[in-house]
């Protein structure tokens, strides 16, 4: 009987594995590294800025804004990035600031950028930011419109390339995930010209775009909103480890080595 137990048990075991990694397949794609994986060739002590909304900020204690400070990244997806660089890079001393602040638009992010971007002077910047301006707009606590949103984004980063010439930019989409309790019928018919110009911005400035739409709209297929991403705006636990895989794939690109990858199986395994 005991024999019997343990056997059914590594079935069940190996069932739920490959469910796992069954389903991981159909997620979008990401790199897996295998432990040898080399050292990024990164400059040493890179300084990596991390700046938008409430989605970057999620709960940071920003009396703690040094270098590094875990609780200064707050409780989403830059964390888990932090997390993942420092712990897979231990020599090469990066430094990681999270200045996301909850509820800002890109003229509250222009109103800060000395103190929360420039004095920093970060060799790689990234940037999300776009709900709001969208968001607060419909609830009637803004006025702007797509073109200040795009006029806005490009006259900051023209700023920001003025002060700092060889930063490099990651440029995150905004998204909004369907079926979130904060996503009404508007969303559908306005705010995709939001990401399309966050998109057209990335490509005019060289930036690395994340497209969090499609990872989101992939992932419903998997899980239900509730899972990722429950108000449609803010991600869970979940929804935040996606951002963070595809933002460190999308790092990782700005400087392309050869990487030793895991491959994941397309078909469940029985």
């Amino acid at each position: 009987m005991k024999n019997k137990t343990l056997s059914n048990s590594r079935r069940n075991f190996i069932r739920r594995g490959s469910f796992a990694v069954a389903a991981a397949a159909t997620l979008p794609t990401f790199n897996l590294h295998a432990a040898n994986t080399p050292s990024l060739e990164i400059p040493k002590g890179s300084t990596i800025l991390l700046q938008g909304d409430s989605i970057t900020d999620a709960g940071r204690d920003k009396a703690r804004y040094y270098a590094n400070d875990a609780s200064g990244m707050g409780r989403g997806y830059v964390y888990q990035i932090v997390a993942e660089l420092l712990g897979t890079e231990p020599t090469s001393e990066l430094r990681f600031y999270n200045r996301g602040i909850s509820g800002h638009k890109v003229f509250q992010l222009a109103n800060r950028w000395e103190d929360d971007c420039l004095q920093l002077a970060p060799d790689v910047l990234s940037i999300l930011i776009g709900v709001n301006d969208f968001w607060h707009k419909i609830n009637g606590r803004y006025d702007g419109t797509v073109k200040i949103y795009d006029k806005d984004l490009r006259k900051l980063l023209d700023r920001t390339k003025k002060a700092l010439p060889n930063v490099k930019l990651i440029l995150g989409e905004p998204f909004a995930v369907k079926g979130g309790s904060a996503i009404g019928p508007e969303w559908a018919a306005d705010f995709p010209a939001y990401r399309e110009a966050a998109q057209s911005i990335a490509k005019d400035y060289g930036a690395v775009f994340i497209p969090y739409q499609r990872i989101f709209d992939e992932a419903l297929k998997i899980a239900p909103v509730s899972y990722w991403c429950p108000d449609g705006v803010h991600p869970s636990m979940a929804g935040a480890h996606l951002m963070a895989k595809a933002w460190i794939e999308g790092y990782r690109s700005l400087y392309p080595v050869s990487y030793t990858h895991l491959t994941l199986p397309t078909k469940r395994i029985v």
